[in-house]
């Protein structure tokens, strides 16, 4: 394990610390939970801006002109 120390406004480290209460658990699992969480999220932001910069709109539209032009089956309604 490694301890960081980090600057953290008063109100987050309030709801923070509220959610290790609520959840029983604590302070550290929520900071370390918290952390994991917004570096997946900005892993796969990464991975799908990756990913689009691959892709080609030409691509997209043969996919979509393959769709046949109809109604959707019951159940797949907006």
């Amino acid at each position: 394990m490694t301890t960081i120390e980090a600057q953290v406004p008063d109100y987050l480290a309030a709801l923070a610390a509220e959610a290790a209460a609520r959840e029983k658990t604590t302070l550290d699992q929520i900071i370390a939970l918290a952390l994991s969480a917004q570096l997946s999220a900005w892993k796969v932001r990464d991975d799908m801006e990756t990913r689009a910069k691959r892709g080609r709109l030409e691509d997209l539209r043969d996919v979509l002109a393959q769709v046949p032009d109809g109604l959707p089956l019951p159940g797949d309604e907006l």
